[in-house]
């Protein structure tokens, strides 16, 4: 069955000429104009990817993402009028997995769609078969440096469920974006191991040139206000000063 993707657009025009190129590609395209026209879409069908557009009528499409990002991790591709370096810097942060300013070629959309549902599909390949009860305490090391050698047991405080992405805190699932799940699932499964900021954008981002120090600290930022919301006052990440982030050991 060829993929499903959902298009977010509001412009009849520009979304004729986006699901043209993808159905010529042999993708399956479903088209909505508003945000909230997109999560209905969304509650009644799985897709494969979303093209959003950022400039919605009804709801900035950064929001929307924000919401999607709470409960899947379907890739998203921003579409955007504005090529603005902090939009691009947000929309990365935020859970975007790529970035097209308008006017673009569609055959370069197609292109991107393809390259991200690839990567997504590496992925996928790479989760471990194994039973959830198993893998959510035993996971591969994600530190190149020590690939093959015996790591250190992930803290009990976290259990990595990696066929559905996700980590659970105290009992509690976290609600992660794919970097947020990436950059904690390192930290955890290395207690106490110091990572430099470059060191963790090169294991959890997919283009890591493409990224700044400060989007390590933003996504950190952010988990520890989703682990604080879980277990006030305890913040298991530790700041290492002007060397980058661990997670802390035995407490």
């Amino acid at each position: 069955m060829s993929q499903h993707i959902l298009v977010i657009e509001d412009e009849p025009a520009i979304a004729d000429t986006i699901t043209y190129a993808l159905e010529t590609e042999g993708f399956r395209c479903t088209w909505c104009a508003t945000a909230s026209a997109g999560e209905a879409a969304l509650a009644e069908q799985a897709v494969d990817l979303i093209v959003l557009d950022v400039g919605l009528p009804d709801l900035n499409g950064f929001e929307l993402c924000k919401r999607i990002r709470k409960s899947r991790m379907v890739p998203i591709i921003f579409l955007t009028a504005r090529a603005d370096e902090i939009d691009r810097v947000v929309g990365l942060e935020i859970g975007a997995d790529d970035y097209v300013v308008k006017p673009f070629s569609p055959r370069e959309l197609a292109a991107r769609v393809r390259a991200v549902l690839r990567r997504y599909a590496a992925v996928a390949q790479a989760t471990p078969s194994a039973p959830v009860a198993k893998a959510s305490h035993v996971a591969a090391s994600s530190d190149p440096a020590t690939a093959g050698k015996t790591s250190p047991a992930p803290s009990p405080r976290f259990q990595i469920d990696e066929a559905r992405m996700a980590i659970m805190y105290f009992g509690t699932r976290l609600h992660l974006s794919r970097y947020e799940y990436r950059l904690l699932k390192i930290l955890v499964q290395r207690p106490g191991l110091v990572y430099t900021r470059d060191q963790l954008m090169e294991l959890a981002w997919d283009e890591p040139d493409a990224s700044m120090d400060r989007t390590v600290d933003a996504h950190i930022k952010s988990l520890r206000a989703k682990l604080k919301a879980v277990r006030a006052g305890y913040d298991p990440i530790s700041t290492i000063r002007g060397v980058g982030y661990a997670l802390k050991e035995n407490e």
